[in-house]
């Protein structure tokens, strides 16, 4: 498919990302990081009225429930004891990437809901237990449903700009406890000798490219797993796709200690934060690298949103507030869609709670609140 075709495509949709560029996903196979071998097996879907592209999203017969972070295990744990099997099953995602935006991309909403269909009916074909549609927009829900889905909400922890001109603008906003936490984590990263270099597009080195990725290994060997990408991916994200990344350097003297990988979408003026690692532990350098270098950088450069990633609620205490995320899910078993949905139901209402609560213990001074007195 041209990627010309597929990216006007996706510049038509309410929330175009980086991510669904055909280049970052062309890179994650090519890459040997998404592929049949490790469990996405590509089943891209599109539709077509003669040479014009109607509508088109990245699907994937999945072997296992590693990489999504929308976690149906305990789905596949229920068919397992019931005897049924659950893999394979059709996943419309981008591999390894939490971030949210338009999945089902389409001219209109007419070609939306054929392209439902049409996920439903490869779902049958491949003979696969259900259909699953991670972290889409409103269209791609509303046509979802349509088309016989569930609605799943979830959360996740997100920065908005807010008229702040610096980083020390924005500390002022918090309330008293968190500013004061910020201000210590950063200044014993200081003393621990630590100053950061920011990097961004073509000012990249391969140098720069290999000591991010041993990192970014060392992070994995930590929590004793693999990395999903592998380092030709990045390899290909530096040719193809250079303007979209921006590295942090935590520096010590003339040594190298850790490095944070953010994603940006500079037409758009939003960031993602998305890889980080460290070649030795320094106390609070992780919040430092990953938040508070990243939101000063974003601050200073007019971007209007930065994403977290998934998961972490620590995030609140440094600026990002809760967020929902959404995704829809389709069982071809009668009894276990019925107990889903159920399930869905009662996490939705549980979510809903949550997502309230979280916003009650919001990280920001009332507006025109003054600090309280020492």
């Amino acid at each position: 498919m041209p990627d010309e075709a597929w990216d006007a495509l996706l510049a038509r949709q309410a929330r175009p990302t980086p991510f669904m560029r055909l280049a970052y996903l062309r890179a994650l196979h090519a890459s040997g990081s998404a592929t049949g071998a490790t469990g996405w097996q590509p089943q891209f879907v599109s539709l077509w009225r003669g040479n014009e592209l109607l509508a088109a999203c990245p699907a994937y017969l999945k072997s296992h429930s590693y990489g999504e972070y929308v976690f149906d295990w305990a789905w596949a744990e229920a068919y397992h004891r019931h005897g049924l099997r659950y893999y394979p099953k059709v996943l419309v995602a981008v591999p390894f990437t939490p971030v949210p935006g338009s999945r089902l991309l389409a001219v209109d909403d007419d070609a939306r809901a054929l392209l439902a269909q049409a996920l439903r009916a490869l779902a049958r074909e491949t003979e696969a237990s259900s259909l699953h549609v991670l972290f889409g927009d409103d269209a791609d829900q509303s046509a979802l449903a349509a088309a016989g889905c569930s609605a799943r909400t979830g959360v996740q922890f997100h920065w908005t700009a807010e008229g702040d001109t610096d980083f020390a603008g924005f500390l002022a906003r918090l309330q008293r406890e968190k500013r004061k936490k910020i201000q210590q984590e950063q200044r014993r990263v200081r003393e621990a000798g630590i100053r950061f270099e920011a990097r961004t597009g073509a000012e990249l080195t391969d140098d720069d490219w290999n000591f991010f990725y041993r990192c970014y290994q060392l992070t994995y060997r930590a929590h004793h797993s693999k990395p999903y990408l592998t380092r030709d991916f990045f390899t290909r994200m530096a040719r193809d796709m250079p303007e979209h990344w921006l590295l942090f350097n935590a520096w010590r003297g003339d040594e190298r200690v850790a490095a944070s990988l953010i994603a940006l979408d500079p037409q758009r003026r939003a960031a993602f934060g998305r890889y980080w690692g460290a070649v030795e532990h320094i106390p609070n350098l992780h919040f430092d690298a990953c938040y508070y270098q990243p939101l000063a950088w974003c601050i200073e450069h007019g971007y209007q949103r930065f994403e977290g990633g998934a998961q972490g609620e620590h995030k609140m205490a440094r600026g990002l507030m809760p967020t929902p995320t959404a995704s829809s899910h389709w069982l071809a078993h009668p009894s276990f869609a019925d107990a889903v949905n159920d399930f869905l139901a009662r996490e939705g209402e549980a979510m809903a709670g949550y997502l309230d609560e979280l916003h009650e213990h919001a990280p920001f001074k009332a507006s025109g609140a003054a600090d309280p007195a020492p």
